[in-house]
């Protein structure tokens, strides 16, 4: 993964990173602190078409069940199968292993709409 200052951040709380393979997506420390500990992750199929707002998955908590969102259009291209089997990675790793898919787009220019890491954390700051 490259600077975490490249992570774009949307106020679903989900963050996208744009790298080599495609864009990897995940939840920010701030999810993962208001789910509390998550015990079970889905994602929808690797070679999913998806439109920006589909709800490419959801996790879920002792507390509640979330919905993920894509920010992107275009194809999901990898799952991350280590998080399926082991949703506590997101817990302790949500930035690095807890990560959840990687999307193709011919758009990553929209990553530039959503928020920085700086304006991220002003907004939703991490306890």
């Amino acid at each position: 993964m490259t600077d975490a200052n490249q992570r774009r951040y949307t106020t679903t709380h989900e963050w996208f990173q744009q790298a080599e393979d495609g864009v990897t997506v995940g939840l920010t420390a701030y999810a993962v602190n208001e789910l509390t500990d998550i015990t079970y992750v889905e994602m929808r199929d690797q070679g999913t078409k998806i439109t920006a707002g589909d709800v490419v998955g959801e996790v879920e908590s002792v507390k509640t069940t979330s919905d993920i969102y894509s920010a992107l259009t275009g194809e999901i291209v990898q799952i991350n199968e280590a998080v399926a089997d082991d949703p506590s990675l997101i817990n302790s790793d949500p930035y690095g292993q807890g990560w959840l898919i990687r999307i193709k787009s011919d758009n990553v220019d929209v990553l530039d709409e959503l928020m920085s890491e700086a304006e991220y954390a002003e907004k939703y700051p991490v306890e």
